[in-house]
């Protein structure tokens, strides 16, 4: 059963907490969580960009000037393409953006990228992570006992923590969130952390989710159903 180092708020390593083989343990694809991102990312695109064609722009309804006889090219209108002010050739009109992504994609990319994390040591796992009070320089130690530099960091707790939040803010690198976060669908910087970046969850949330050490609350925790089966 794969496992996650357990850590104290100094940083200190204490223990282990078993990772659920269901979530942990099985092999994924990358390209289906290529697919997974691209398509989230698209969910945020409104798609409301538009251009006028040259039915739409107002004015040119009449010929410039006669079709002969002038000694200049023969033209329709002056909202033609070719005209400055005029019509837009296939420019781009109002679409939606919503690429369909199965249901068991989603679950199996989410699997995919915490397998990868307790596989690489990038999923920790905090024992009441707290600070005395709101400073910087209490994160950014904690961070460095940690091991970690400036790499990219998601931090969920399991409830609101001014103390925390407050002071990790200042760090570019690191952003904390509330769990359930559903970041798939609203939080693009939150998914890329998730996705590429270092994940850090508090004790409280496997806690109030089971009692026994293990993590189920990850299952529901991005928005993703439940696993079944």
């Amino acid at each position: 059963m794969p496992k996650a180092s357990l850590y104290n708020a100094q940083g200190q390593a204490i223990g282990e907490v078993e990772l659920s083989d269901r979530l942990f343990g099985a092999p994924g694809k990358t390209s289906v969580v290529h697919r997974t991102v691209v398509a989230q990312l698209a969910h945020l695109r409104q798609g409301t960009h538009d251009t006028k064609t040259r039915g739409e722009v107002r004015g040119g309804g009449r010929k410039p000037w006669r079709q002969k006889h002038t000694g200049r090219a023969r033209q329709g209108s002056i909202r033609a393409p070719h005209w400055r002010k005029g019509g837009i050739v296939h420019g781009p009109t109002p679409r939606d953006y919503n690429p369909i992504v199965n249901k068991k994609e989603r679950r199996l990319a989410f699997r995919t990228v915490l397998a990868d994390k307790a596989e690489h040591g990038a999923l920790l796992v905090v024992d009441e992570l707290t600070f005395p009070e709101i400073k910087t320089k209490h994160a950014a130690a904690f961070l460095k006992s940690l091991g970690i530099g400036d790499e990219r960091v998601l931090i969920l707790i399991h409830e609101p923590n001014e103390t925390v939040y407050k002071s990790f803010r200042n760090l570019p690198n690191v952003l904390v969130r509330i769990a359930p976060a559903r970041l798939a669908q609203t939080d693009r910087e939150a998914l890329f952390r998730f996705v590429f970046g270092n994940l850090l969850v508090g004790r409280g949330l496997h806690k109030a989710s089971s009692g026994r050490g293990r993590l189920p609350f990850l299952d529901t925790h991005f928005g993703v159903p439940p696993l079944t089966g």
